[in-house]
C-alpha cells in the first residue's frame, strides 16, 4: 500500500447532504422503547435518546456508503494483525439506569470479545463495546460524546465527512488523541488514504491493498 499525503479535506465532497434529522423533547423512556417497538428490528430511521431528548436519523447514500468502507476498514485491521471481533452494527444500545439509548453506525467488541462470543449481549450486566463508530455529516442536536462517554465505551470514532476524530475515555471523559488505543500502529493518514483510494481504484482494489500493508507492517514487527 503505498502512502502519499492525503490531509482531511482532499477527501471531502464539496457539498455532502449524509443525514435526515427529527429532534423531539420531554419524551419519556417509556415513550422511547414503545416507539422503538412499533418501528421494530428492519427500519432504516436509527434513533438516539439522552435523558429525555430523541433524535429520529435517517441514513442518505453518502452516510451508508462512509459506514460500510469505514466498517471494511476496521475488520481489515482487526483480521490481518490477528485480532478476533465480533460487530454489533447498528445495535440498539440501552442504559436503562441512564435513561440513555443508542443506534451508532458500527460498534465492535474487540479487546472483550471472548467475553460476549456467540451469545446476545446484555448492556445491563455485559460490559459496553470496545469500540463505536458515529458518521455525523449533518449536525446532531444529541451530543454523543457524553452519551457514549456515560455508557462507558473506551473508544469512541467520529466522522464528519472529511475529518476523523478519535476519543479515548479517561475517567468518565473523552479526551481526544492522535492514535486509535486499538491499533496505535495505524495512523489518521493510513485512513485518510484508504478512503480516497476507494474512490479513485474502487473499495475492493483499496480494501486489498490496505490489507497488504497491514500484513507487511505485522510481518516487519514480528
Amino acid at each position: 500500500m503505498v502512502q502519499t499525503k492525503i490531509a482531511p479535506a482532499d477527501i471531502a465532497e464539496s457539498t455532502l447532504l449524509g443525514e435526515q434529522r427529527l429532534t423531539l423533547h420531554n419524551v419519556s423512556w417509556e415513550t422511547y422503547e414503545k416507539i422503538l417497538g412499533a418501528f421494530g428490528e428492519h427500519r432504516a430511521v436509527r434513533f438516539h435518546y439522552d435523558q429525555g431528548v430523541l433524535e429520529f436519523m435517517v441514513p442518505l447514500e453518502a452516510h451508508e456508503n462512509t459506514s460500510d468502507v469505514i466498517g471494511d476498514f476496521i475488520k481489515a485491521l482487526v483480521i490481518e494483525s490477528g485480532l478476533n471481533i465480533k460487530s454489533m452494527a447498528s445495535t440498539t444500545l440501552r442504559r436503562s439506569a441512564l435513561l440513555k439509548g443508542a443506534e451508532p453506525d458500527k460498534c465492535y467488541y474487540i479487546q472483550n470479545e471472548p467475553l460476549v462470543r456467540g451469545r446476545t449481549v446484555d448492556l445491563e450486566k455485559d460490559p459496553p463495546p470496545d469500540l463505536v463508530v458515529e458518521i455525523d455529516i449533518t449536525h446532531a442536536d444529541i451530543d454523543k460524546n457524553t452519551l457514549y462517554a456515560s455508557m462507558g465505551v473506551p473508544e469512541f470514532w467520529r466522522f464528519n465527512g472529511s475529518v476523523l476524530t478519535i476519543y479515548q475515555l479517561e475517567q468518565n471523559q473523552y479526551c481526544e488523541v492522535n492514535l486509535s488505543p486499538t491499533f496505535p500502529w495505524v495512523s489518521k493518514e493510513v485512513f485518510y488514504h484508504f478512503l480516497q483510494q476507494g474512490k479513485t481504484l474502487g473499495e475492493a482494489q483499496a480494501l486489498r491493498e490496505l490489507r497488504g500493508w497491514v500484513q507487511q507492517q505485522m510481518g516487519s514487527s514480528s
